[in-house]
């Protein structure tokens, strides 16, 4: 029998590549893509002994997201883990517009191009199993981080009508929701100065195991990590001026120092 195939996005480094470390330990054949360079995890998951195909390319932009669908040529999907995305840091005002359209392209358009693409393979053949990197910042108003939280306010909730849309058939849309985790995120981001970017952060290898372990259990959703759970509990009651401030104090430019 042949093994199963997953596609993994934004699989270079952090939850992406730990999502694609637990697929190929559990015997997926991986398609991984990123917009930079893939040698070095590719290398790593080929020594787990599955088959590997890399994809260096801009997701988003819709040349790049073909360029990673046709890289699966016709093969089923078994579960694709949608989770290509990046912030930016500083106040709305001050950022480079070019810099603002790319986060949102990334986040939202490159990622529903792929999702509609795949899903559409999946529904047809009714299986297919889905995990979306959403997160926690999308309960929150992100002060100096206002675009980035934006898009996963929109990914969460698209997320929970993907799910619903499939309710019928086999295929499952799990959201997973982490809070801020140890990857390169925060030095993309350029918030390496801020509270939130010098603070204690999660270990992407568990909150990419609570993404894969709820995804296979068919879960609509996922918040990893108990503090997590209660920052998303508590902004579902708390008004949104008090959650701008909070989040202004973790995002603010030079509050690591403070």
């Amino acid at each position: 029998m042949p093994r199963s195939f997953a596609i993994v996005t934004g699989a270079s480094s952090g939850i992406g590549f730990e999502l694609a470390r637990i697929a190929a330990e559990n015997g997926h054949d991986l398609l991984i893509a990123a917009d930079r360079d893939l040698d070095g995890a590719a290398a790593r998951l080929r020594a787990l002994g599955v088959d590997v195909e890399a994809i260096e390319a801009d997701l988003a932009t819709r040349e790049g997201v073909d360029r990673l669908y046709a890289a699966a040529a016709g093969r089923p999907v078994d579960a694709l883990f949608a989770n290509a995305g990046h912030g930016l840091g500083h106040g709305f005002l001050d950022q480079d517009f070019e810099e603002i359209r790319h986060v949102v392209d990334t986040n939202i358009t490159g990622t529903l191009y792929l999702l509609q693409q795949v899903a559409r393979d999946m529904r047809a053949r009714n299986a297919g199993r889905i995990l979306i990197t959403g997160s926690i910042a999308g309960y929150l108003p992100g002060s100096f981080q206002a675009v980035y939280n934006g898009t996963k306010a929109f990914i969460d909730s698209f997320g929970w009508a993907l799910a619903n849309e499939l309710k019928e058939t086999e295929v499952s849309v799990t959201i997973l929701m982490p809070g801020p985790t140890e990857t390169e995120f925060f030095a993309r981001a350029g918030m390496e100065d801020t509270y939130v970017g010098t603070a204690s952060k999660d270990d992407p290898a568990k909150v990419a195991q609570d993404g894969y372990d709820a995804m296979m259990a068919g879960s609509s959703e996922v918040v990893s990590g108990w503090k997590n759970k209660l920052q998303s509990t508590i902004a579902n009651i708390t008004p949104a001026p008090i959650l701008a401030e909070m989040h202004r104090k973790q995002a603010e430019p030079g509050g690591g120092s403070r």
